[in-house]
């Protein structure tokens, strides 16, 4: 899941965005409207996580702006404001969820969690395939029913080829869901990725690669 924080104060932004990461999600952070119009403009999010009251282009400009990209990303706003008539209006903006400052982080993440699979086509919280189970809302994998002690890049690599259901994924659509913008798009991450993933899941081997196209998950 790639998602877009988007916080004015910085210090809740970098909170909010390393405890997404370590459940497996590609975050990217920016501090005001104007920046997150940039974001939102280059980068296919799953959620965007918007601070309502936000410098240079307010909270509700951003907001219709993901919406007008035709896109797929979910909006999960968050204000200071309690008032019903200001939940009711954001909604009213397209905001899919709303959260009120200040909130428990689990109860984020959980609400990150639902919209994120609201965002794609729809598929069950619990991805099995060739043996192999992906609990997405525990954040825990198995196969044959042995614990397999993935890291969270490691995590988010095998969602996007479970989700894919047998088709072809490119190393740079990997890139693109399971990194940061920060990612070199010339690393070698994925290949990485790839193989310390597969030495984990053990024999038979479940990660195909496809020569010049990319990897499949399948039996």
């Amino acid at each position: 899941m790639r998602v877009l924080v988007v916080e004015d104060e910085q210090l809740l932004a970098d909170t909010v965005a390393e405890g997404l990461r370590r459940f497996s999600m590609a975050v990217d952070v920016c501090y005001d409207g104007e920046a997150a119009l940039e974001r939102v403009g280059v980068h296919a999010y799953d959620v965007v996580v918007l601070d309502r009251d936000l410098p240079l282009v307010h909270g509700d400009d951003v907001c219709k702006a993901v919406h007008a990209t035709g896109g797929e990303a979910r909006v999960l706003m968050l204000t200071a404001a309690a008032e019903v008539d200001d939940r009711v209006a954001g909604l009213g903006l397209g905001a899919d969820d709303y959260l009120t400052k200040p909130f428990a982080f689990a109860e984020l993440v959980a609400r990150v969690q639902a919209l994120g699979r609201r965002a794609r086509p729809a598929l069950p919280p619990v991805l099995m395939r060739a043996g192999v189970t992906l609990d997405l809302p525990r954040h825990q994998a198995s196969r044959d029913g042995k614990f397999l002690p993935l890291s969270p890049k490691e995590f988010a690599v095998l969602e996007v080829l479970m989700r894919a259901e047998g088709n072809v994924v490119s190393a740079e659509e990997l890139l693109e869901k399971a990194w940061d913008e920060h990612a070199d798009p010339f690393t070698n991450a994925v290949r990485v990725a790839v193989m310390t993933l597969r030495r984990k899941l053990g024999a038979p081997q479940v990660i195909q690669t496809v020569p010049g196209a990319g990897y499949r998950f399948g039996s």
